[in-house]
């Protein structure tokens, strides 16, 4: 009898009871306890070949039990061959055994580096898992590998996208449609998408336009995708007739709902859109959205004074969105970095660490630092009211000096430590590099305006580096927003944030990562002569003009009145705060941890060290 016949599944067979704990139904000899180095990558069997090719027959008809026995059946002759373990990884994903498809991309990956299929199916698969950050190095290995193939090129930009990096998204998605790739639905969406998130909002309603032309079954996902971009406009008409077209072709997508809620918010029909969200089926398959309805509905809870119910709601959300994403705190990686910068930037070796000069020939960066949710979108759509100063937005430029800070150096440390090569005689002028790094960076991303002397960077949680940006930049004002603890904690646990290594996963991670950052900035105040300011939220709410005049004085540039007016500028805001920043200044959000006090007590002995030092001792 043929091996093609021995190991043919017969009904009711029941799996091995040496199968692998990963899920992929091999052995574990042949599974996660394969020696890579000595799995064999070819057969010399006769038969091999025609298990292959019955393997890629069974899965084309449909038949995932049959291709999955074949796929078993050439593994055991060779356990490292890319097209058998590329069959089986297309069976688990399909069949939603994910753990074991992740198994085998990866094995993959490791046996067949240089092969592009196997990078493209890794980079693939992390982007769908929402796993950026593994998605980007295959991307960029399927890239070096086929840079004139446009499934590379769409690759790299889908990545991008996911990594919230638009300017760069654009490039490939482009490049891809140049290189005769598709103008299909996925290309056309992750192209209006990037370029929305750049705030040039008609040219993503073209592009939406036209991927709604190719769409097919799927116009409602465009349909969405667009409202979503309408309601952040504040186009809130626009964004209803997008969601009722969508209504008609799925008229049960939770998503609509949550988008019609949020377009009721906006519109202070608080209880309209709970009635919206109380509508929404439940179930499994709709977890992504349910979160959102989750935030939504605290949203509005919130605005009704009904505060217990509220979080429950908040609460709700984050359970959900860790169950979708698995993000948890990174505490022990948060506090190896501030133990390491703490270290680094000491008062004995900063005077001596060499200084940028100031380039004259453009604008120069103004830092408005800040913990999320602490006024900095506030104060940077005062400030681009200015004519003299434009708007950069959340730019992910110092992040990433510091992940590239030992290879630009050429150091066998990584950041902060690689910065003792600047001592060096041969790196004695890359200050002045890695700074026009920076700046170069800047005028690609679009935050740079020709007529202007300054433009901003907001990116949250950007006061981590402090040292850095000091010395690359000593002369730069840096704002300061300062915002009472236990607001700045609610208001991070009821969004969606990822800054700080997800440190918004919980009320407890919240309120850790904001002591520990606390105490960083502390540091560096007391060993750096920085150009720091800090600016109270409460104070901009309570004294707008005032706050303002001593921004404006403080960068040295003349007081405007119609930055007083920032609801009233142009430019979309592309945080969470976009909603807020479209309306007059409020004082709503001002101390409005008082509404939570009961459940916020579990966190008020983390922050009460920083209430007292930051001034906030008497609120009460």
């Amino acid at each position: 009898m043929s091996l093609l016949e021995a190991d043919r599944p017969q009904a009711g067979a029941v799996r091995s009871t040496s199968a692998c704990h990963c899920g992929s139904g091999l052995e574990g000899r042949l599974c996660c306890s394969l020696d890579p180095a000595k799995a064999a990558r070819t057969s010399m069997d006769p038969e091999f070949g025609a298990l292959l090719a019955q393997m890629a027959q069974a899965y084309d008809d449909g038949e995932l039990t049959l291709a999955e026995h074949f796929a078993h059946a050439a593994l055991r002759l060779a356990p490292g061959h890319r097209d058998a373990l590329g069959g089986l990884y297309n069976v688990c994903k399909d069949t939603g055994r994910i753990k074991a498809a992740e198994t085998l991309v990866r094995r993959m990956a490791t046996l067949h580096p240089d092969d592009a299929m196997t990078r493209a199916n890794a980079a693939l698969f992390f982007h769908a898992q929402g796993a950026m950050h593994e998605a980007a190095p295959h991307a960029r290995v399927l890239l070096r590998l086929a840079p004139d193939a446009h499934p590379a090129q769409a690759t790299m930009g889908l990545v991008f996208g996911g990594l919230s990096q638009p300017v760069n998204a654009e490039h490939h998605l482009r490049r891809s449609l140049e290189l005769g790739g598709p103008a299909d639905l996925e290309t056309l969406g992750a192209l209006a998408s990037a370029v929305r998130a750049q705030g040039r909002f008609e040219e993503a309603r073209e592009l939406y336009a036209q991927a709604l032309e190719v769409a097919g079954s799927e116009a409602g996902e465009v349909l969405i995708a667009w409202a979503d971009m309408e309601e952040a406009a504040a186009r809130l008409d626009a964004a209803d007739a997008l969601l009722a077209r969508a209504a008609a072709i799925a008229p049960d997508d939770g998503r609509i709902a949550v988008g019609r809620a949020t377009v009721l918010r906006r519109r202070k029909d608080f209880t309209g859109a709970l009635a919206v969200l109380e509508r929404i089926p439940s179930g499994a398959g709709q977890r992504p959205f349910e979160a959102l309805a989750h935030k939504e509905r605290g949203q509005n809870l919130d605005a009704l004074g009904r505060h217990d119910e509220a979080f429950a709601a908040f609460a709700a959300f984050k359970q959900r969105i860790g169950e979708v994403t698995g993000h948890a705190y990174a505490a022990d990686a948060a506090g190896h970095q501030a133990s390491a910068l703490k270290a680094f930037f000491t008062v004995g070796r900063t005077p001596l660490l060499p200084r940028a000069s100031v380039r004259p020939d453009g604008p120069q960066p103004i830092f408005v630092v800040g913990f999320p949710r602490s006024g900095t979108t506030l104060v940077e759509q005062t400030l681009a009211t200015h004519a003299a100063i434009s708007a950069g937005d959340e730019l992910p430029i110092v992040a990433q000096l510091t992940e590239r800070l030992g290879g630009l150096l050429s150091s066998q440390g990584a950041y902060p430590q690689a910065l003792s090569e600047l001592w060096t005689g041969d790196r004695a002028g890359m200050i002045d590099t890695l700074r026009d790094h920076y700046l170069n960076e800047a005028a690609r991303l679009g935050a740079v305006r020709p007529d202007a002397r300054w433009f901003t960077d907001k990116m949250p949680l950007n006061e981590t580096h402090l040292g850095l940006i000091h010395l690359l930049f000593p002369r730069s004002p840096i704002i300061h927003l300062v915002r009472h603890p236990m607001d700045v904690v609610l208001s991070v646990f009821s969004n969606g944030l990822s800054h700080g290594f997800h440190c918004a996963s919980s009320l407890d991670s919240a309120a850790r990562h904001f002591a520990l950052t606390a105490d960083l900035v502390e540091h560096y105040r007391a060993v750096l002569p920085m150009r720091y300011l800090a600016v109270r939220y409460e104070d901009i709410v309570s004294n707008q003009e005032n706050e303002v005049r001593r921004l404006f004085d403080f960068i040295d540039e003349p007081y405007d009145p119609g930055s007083l007016a920032f609801h009233e500028n142009r430019r979309p805001a592309r945080t969470a705060s976009y909603a807020q920043v479209t309306e007059k200044l409020y004082d709503r959000s001002r101390f409005r941890f008082r509404n939570y006090r009961r459940h916020l007590a579990q966190v008020e002995p983390i922050l009460r060290p920083w209430i007292e030092r930051l001034g906030y001792g008497q609120v009460s």
